[in-house]
């Protein structure tokens, strides 16, 4: 998010100074690191929580829609980095690897092929199919069903417009960009505390260390992007918006693949249900992945619980983020979300056998030796106050937070993260530089042809931008 902020506002005013202050040697090793996140250019193709069951057995795929459009953004601005010469080697970033949506039992197909009937209609979706025929199935994950009895109620749907994201490399390759545009990287430089200056301006207390110095930088503007380390950043801002916000930390863990031969098997991000009463970030997924130039396979992801909130984090950090003025807020969610502390609680206790029967729902055939554990992110899901929810709502979803005036914004919260970081960030900058969005905008057109407009109402415009975008960053299969 920091890196795609700093590369388009450099686009947009090429004379803004810019500095990047970061805690940690270098970028991309935290949230954004590959390890870190699952990888997907979230576009609602596969992942069925953003497609909602109404009452009278309907599919609303209004929230589809939204996180398709604005995936299909971030596509379109990558494209214009790699016309420009700015972003080199797409393929360093981001692959074509077909989505699936993968479930289980009567209702659950009947469900699924109602999804891909209202889906499919629109252009964002053109070309998803659904199947229960066990032959194609076979055909679509080979892997997913060595083993399997013929007599299974499983479906799945298909579509190849899916891709896998490399948002470590995306980022170093934006931050390399960032550096050749004079833009000033400070790694090993901690921010202690953030103070409104007398003219509005703000003052962030700096610690360096590698000269173990403390410094004082000044700015008009200041963007918190910190993963989980955002919340208590904003809290030192005092800004009133700070208030009643919480933050509670899941940590995740993937099993890896390290057969090779099972993992040619497989080429799709295949997707299924979140068990009944389980949190949409725990939606089980086999994921290929491309990572440190290699293809890898990918299952997960179990969730855990540490009381950080970065995994180079203090264990304090949970604590030290109660306050008074967010303390019934977040008592409140303690008491609402029993549910997900149970989860949480089972989650942490599995052992490696009973991780491998939940691969085994995948891969019939897994074996315990061909996989092993990898820890990955941190991610602090926003707790606050809401007239939907009422105080202490878990919310689920990324959140900008954001002063009366503008000067300082922070960004909370996880999925569908970085997927949707150019529209997060056009909010941003609309909200946050108000006089000089109006002669900014035609250069945001230039750069993102879509801006202003629903491409799923206008098919002709979409097919357009799609063949240019997969063309650019090479997508096609």
């Amino acid at each position: 998010m920091s890196a795609t902020l700093g590369v388009m506002l450099k686009e947009l005013s090429p004379n803004l100074e810019i500095k990047l202050f970061e805690k940690l040697s270098k970028p991309a090793e935290e949230s954004s690191n590959e390890w870190n996140n699952a990888g997907t250019g979230h576009s609602a193709l596969c992942e069925m929580n953003y497609t909602k069951e109404e009452s009278d057995g309907s599919v609303n795929i209004d929230k589809a829609i939204q996180i398709n459009e604005q995936f299909q953004l971030s596509k379109q601005f990558w494209t214009y980095l790699v016309n420009q010469g700015q972003l080199t080697n797409p393929e360093d970033f981001i692959r074509p690897v077909p989505h699936m949506s993968f479930v289980y039992g009567d209702h659950n197909i009947e469900f699924l092929k109602k999804r891909c009937d209202a889906l499919s209609k629109n252009p964002l979706f053109n070309g998803m199919t659904f199947t229960d025929d066990f032959e194609t199935l076979k055909h679509w994950m080979p892997l997913m069903m060595e083993g399997r009895p013929s007599h299974d109620k499983i479906a799945a749907t298909k579509i190849e417009s899916g891709t896998d994201v490399n948002f470590g490399n995306l980022t170093r390759s934006l931050f390399d960009d960032l550096q050749d545009k004079g833009v000033e990287l400070n790694f090993n430089h901690s921010v202690q505390n953030l103070r409104r200056n007398q003219d509005n301006t703000w003052q962030l207390k700096i610690y360096n260390s590698e000269t173990k110095t403390t410094e004082y930088h000044n700015a008009n503007f200041v963007f918190i992007g910190a993963g989980g380390g955002s919340l208590p950043l904003l809290q030192k801002t005092g800004i009133k918006q700070a208030s009643n916000i919480g933050g509670f930390p899941v940590s995740g863990l993937f099993m890896v693949c390290n057969n090779d031969e099972v993992i040619a098997k497989h080429d799709a991000k295949v997707y299924g249900k979140a068990k009944v009463g389980a949190p949409p970030m725990s939606v089980p997924h086999l994921d290929t992945r491309y990572i440190e130039g290699k293809r890898s396979l990918l299952f997960g992801p179990f969730a855990g619980f540490s009381p950080k909130f970065l995994k180079t984090g203090s264990n304090i950090d949970l604590l030290g983020s109660v306050k008074p003025n967010n303390v019934l807020t977040m008592l409140s969610a303690g008491l609402k979300e029993m549910g997900l502390t149970k989860y949480l609680v089972e989650q942490v206790l599995l052992s490696d056998e009973k991780r491998l029967e939940e691969l085994k729902e995948f891969i019939p055939n897994a074996k315990l030796e061909d996989w092993e554990i990898v820890v990955a992110g941190q991610r602090v899901q926003v707790i606050k106050d809401t007239k939907e929810g009422g105080k202490g709502t878990l919310q689920f979803g990324t959140e900008l937070v954001t002063s009366d005036d503008g000067s300082i914004s922070a960004l909370l919260g996880a999925s569908p993260g970085a997927s949707t970081a150019v529209h997060v960030m056009l909010q941003l900058l609309e909200k946050c530089f108000p006089q000089d969005f109006p002669q900014w905008e035609d250069k945001i057109k230039q750069m993102i042809p879509s801006f202003r407009l629903q491409l799923s109402d206008h098919p002709d415009l979409f097919d357009e931008i799609n063949s240019s975008t997969s063309k650019a960053l090479g997508l096609y299969k």
